[in-house]
């Protein structure tokens, strides 16, 4: 008897039999190789200008003040960091579905991908300082990953059948999986090669860093007062009076921080002036300066948050600036702009005030401006909050008026002036370990920048407030240490502080957002006793 032997079934008309994996595969593989091309591009034309960092860069310019908020209190100061995984794991789920697509309909994945090319074109254009060649970046990476994923997709399509029977070729109706690899194998290849060569183009920060660390600040010829020895309590876990470099706080809009070189750097006074001139690096390290301890502070720092640090800064008085540019009358706000295309609007009359040290500074805690906190000069402002004052990598300071022009946050919604508002924090006793019962000594720290503090006081359980002892100060464009001993017994404790400033205001227990002025309200902890 003879048995019948069964046929494959043919494939559905138009539905490729399987590969779909390998498709995604295909679209990631090429658009990280775009990517990296386009990284390379990007490295001859200008960094800003690459698809990722652009893209990111309009992002954050585009996000409202709520979501920034969100994202500093969640992130703190790796919010960038956070935001550059988060858009890379979007494109690369983009590039897959595209790698999905061009398998089951083409064109469209190359179609999509090509897409993603075009607006990283125009996000990268339309960047502050950017010329028609900052288009170049995507077009190429993007250009070069629709070619890489059309070759790669071909070879996941069936032959037709009875073709490809002579040897080493593929067999009708199946894919060629070795050329499938081949042009993967090609792919890789190609972004390896690509960021291998961004990166020895990009040696630019490296001799930036080499140039940073080669400079000697000059001597200032009007040094801070020394810090007091009862300034620093030197407790565990309190922060300490000057906040090292490495700790201090960065929250800023530049994805990629600026590689400025002091030789080529300049700053342009212009605007309502009479006498409007250009300050270059050799003629600023001539002019006398000046040292003082500062407290700068975030907007975006909830109650007891950490955005905020004490550093001593080397610069030279915009206050003298100013007067040799002669501000015209009307004049009431300066438009600070940095090279990465932030800037803020700073009330003239504050740059202007003889008792308030505002300094374009070059120097932090004795050394160099570090890179990311604005190197080779950046504007530092007591008692106003960043967004509005202490602008990185400045490059012009422009006299104006508020009613003809904004800074970078204020059209987002943010206030036009900015005062830094009263805050304390606890520090002591940690949150996450228990404190023997008896004695317990709660400590922190507290600020009112340009007035300085007179009192901070703690309750325990919503009981009467204690006056703690303060460390002393510099003076009062510094925070201050506090501590107070406080007999708790074994259980769950709640501790409150509130501070008041050197003109009787007491901090307002009215809780405020960050957005639009800063945040505001006691900060209450809970502890647990043993």
């Amino acid at each position: 008897m003879t048995q019948a032997t069964e046929s494959p079934a043919a494939p559905s008309a138009g539905r490729p039999p399987g590969g779909v994996g390998w498709a995604a595969l295909a679209g990631v593989l090429a658009g990280g190789a775009g990517l990296a091309v386009a990284e390379l591009v990007a490295a001859v034309v200008a960094p800003g200008a690459s698809t990722l960092f652009a893209g990111g860069a309009a992002v954050v310019d585009a996000v409202p003040p709520w979501l920034k908020d969100l994202a500093v209190e969640w992130f703190g100061t790796n919010d960038k960091a956070v935001l550059l995984a988060s858009m890379g794991l979007v494109l690369a789920l983009g590039a897959a579905l595209a790698g999905w697509l061009e398998l089951r309909r083409p064109p469209v994945g190359a179609v999509l991908m090509g897409v993603v090319g075009v607006v990283g074109v125009v996000v990268a254009v339309l960047r502050p300082s950017a010329t028609p060649l900052w288009a170049l970046p995507s077009a190429v990476g993007l250009g070069a990953a629709v070619l890489l994923l059309r070759a790669a997709v071909a070879r996941l399509r069936p032959a037709p059948r009875g073709s490809g029977t002579s040897a080493g070729e593929t067999p009708g109706g199946a894919m060629n999986r070795r050329g499938f690899l081949t042009v993967s194998g090609i792919t890789v290849g190609v972004a390896v090669l690509a960021l291998a060569g961004s990166r020895v183009l990009s040696m630019g920060s490296t001799a930036i860093s080499a140039v940073r660390e080669r400079l000697r600040l000059p001597v200032a010829r009007t040094p801070a007062p020394p810090v007091p020895a009862g300034a620093d309590l030197k407790l565990d876990d309190l922060a300490s009076y000057v906040t090292p470099n490495a700790d201090f706080y960065r929250i800023d809009t530049a994805l990629i921080v600026p590689q400025l070189s002091p030789q080529d750097w300049s700053l342009e006074v212009r605007g309502l002036v009479d006498e409007p001139f250009t300050l270059t690096w050799d003629e600023l390290m001539e002019l006398p300066m000046e040292e003082h301890y500062v407290t700068l502070s975030c907007v975006s720092n909830a109650v007891g948050g950490d955005l905020v640090g004490n550093a001593l800064w080397l610069g030279y008085p915009v206050r003298a600036l100013l007067e040799r540019a002669r501000p015209q009358a009307g004049a009431d706000m300066v438009l600070s702009r940095s090279d990465d295309g932030f800037s803020a609007g700073t009330p003239l009359d504050v740059l202007q005030d003889p008792d308030r040290e505002c300094l374009l500074a070059i120097g932090m805690n004795g050394e160099p401006l570090p890179e990311e906190h604005g190197f080779p000069a950046r504007l530092v402002v007591p008692g106003l909050y960043g967004y509005v004052s202490a602008t990185k990598w400045v490059t012009s300071l422009e006299v104006t008026t508020f009613e003809a022009d904004e800074g970078y946050w204020t059209p987002r919604g943010w206030s036009a002036r900015g005062p830094i508002k009263i805050a304390s924090r606890i520090d002591v006793p940690r949150l996450s370990a228990p404190v023997p019962a008896g004695a317990v000594t709660v400590a922190g720290v507290a600020w009112a920048q340009h007035t300085g503090i007179s009192t901070v006081e703690v309750r325990a359980d919503g009981g009467d407030w204690v006056t703690a002892e303060l460390a002393e100060t510099v003076g009062p464009d510094t925070w201050r240490q506090w501590h107070v001993s406080i007999d708790l017994d074994a259980g769950y404790h709640s501790l409150t502080v509130r501070a008041t400033d050197s003109d009787g205001q007491v901090q307002t227990e009215t809780k405020a957002p960050p957005a639009p002025d800063g945040a505001s309200g006691w900060q209450t902890v809970s502890i647990t006793v043993d």
